[in-house]
């Protein structure tokens, strides 16, 4: 079943027998992994799987739900904060989605919004850790979509909830987008709900209201990723006023396309930006797709037959297709800010007080150890 399909499916946008069926399947299949869920859960609260803690600070961004909550621009925003504060950061994940021998789609937008801050994919990020530690003098680690990975111990858990679909349809995978029961929020240290922009102040509330009930508190940090401008492959900008009025100017429309986990989110701030993006001119692939030539060719072909004067996608499907133009037709990207529009100094208190934990002896005297919980 393909990602598009999957979701009109558990949201209830297909309707009928069929569909019924389909849900009642999908069902099924979450219940066993449920099963898993929890036995996994109960491992690690019995101290039978054991959580590995290494010499350094880790700092966990992860979700509770399948699909993009805005991970990758909050990972970079923590990162860039403690390179300001001149500590030695590195990134650690796992690499998925990645062909051997290469990286994947975060990891190439995170090496361009932090190009200081070395990156290791590894499925081992225990092993990771370790070389960050040893061979890069990393001072903290930040561990990225790590909330569901528990052996490496961390110091801080940051869980990301997308405001435009905070709760997954309700329901586990395959079913919803859960990955987790909503009471695995209590390990988290800090909640981030992002989009906030995007919805109503009456759903931020209503969020809020069931974060209350599930963790006894409803604090947490409101932020957006407003984009201020396009950037391209050459790395030239260009102004959303710009392509708005070159579009108006030329009589001609702006397509645009993407591969991300919540391809709404891109077209509706899209649509803040003033740019009328019809069902026609707006192409979504599966989140992590690899694009290939013959992508290009229909993506051109397509975009010809919109007579496009531009062409607009996400960061993370540029730095994929790594060309300023398609067809000749200019491609540019939403280039993502972080901003906080509430819960910053309760952040700042935490990610300072872990950089004051940092040693000041000589780096070679860290060591790694293991404890069970």
């Amino acid at each position: 079943m393909n990602e598009a399909l999957h979701r009109q499916l558990v949201s209830g946008e297909l309707t009928g027998w069929r569909a019924a069926l389909g849900r009642l399947g999908l069902s099924c299949l979450a219940c066993g992994y449920a099963a898993g869920v929890e036995l996994r859960a109960l491992g690690f609260r019995t101290g039978w799987l054991k959580e590995t803690r290494v010499a350094v600070p880790v700092i966990s961004i992860g979700n509770l739900t399948a699909g993009g909550t805005g991970k990758t621009p909050f990972a970079a925003f923590i990162a860039r904060w403690f390179r300001e504060h001149g500590t030695r950061v590195a990134f650690l994940s796992r690499g998925y989605g990645a062909d051997p021998g290469a990286v994947n789609d975060e990891a190439l937008v995170l090496n361009l919004l932090c190009p200081d801050v070395p990156h290791l994919q590894n499925p081992d990020r225990i092993a990771g850790a370790e070389i960050a530690i040893q061979e890069l003098e990393s001072q903290v680690l930040i561990l990225d979509d790590g909330f569901q990975h528990r052996r490496l111990a961390r110091n801080l858990d940051i869980v990301l909830i997308d405001a435009t679909n905070p709760w997954g349809f309700g329901a586990l995978l395959p079913r919803g987008f859960l990955r987790e029961p909503l009471s695995a929020l209590r390990r988290a240290d800090i909640i981030v709900l992002t989009r906030v922009d995007q919805v109503s102040a009456e759903s931020v509330h209503s969020i809020r209201q069931r974060l209350l009930k599930i963790r006894g508190t409803d604090a947490c940090l409101e932020v957006s990723f407003p984009s201020h401008q396009l950037v391209n492959s050459r790395g030239e900008t260009y102004s959303w006023e710009q392509i708005r009025d070159a579009a108006t100017h030329q009589q001609r429309r702006i397509a645009a396309f993407c591969g991300i986990g919540n391809p709404a989110a891109f077209r509706q701030l899209l649509a803040q930006q003033g740019l009328k993006i019809e069902a026609e001119t707006f192409q979504i692939f599966p989140d992590h797709h690899r694009y290939t030539r013959e992508d290009v060719d229909r993506l051109q072909t397509w975009a010809t037959e919109m007579q496009a004067c531009s062409i607009v996608t996400t960061q993370k499907d540029l730095v994929k297709l790594d060309v300023a133009e398609i067809g000749g037709i200019p491609l540019w990207a939403a280039e993502i800010t972080v901003e906080i529009h509430a819960g910053k100094e309760p952040l700042e208190e935490r990610l300072n007080a872990i950089r004051k934990t940092i040693p000041v002896d000589e780096f070679e005297d860290w060591t790694v150890s293991t404890e069970v919980k």
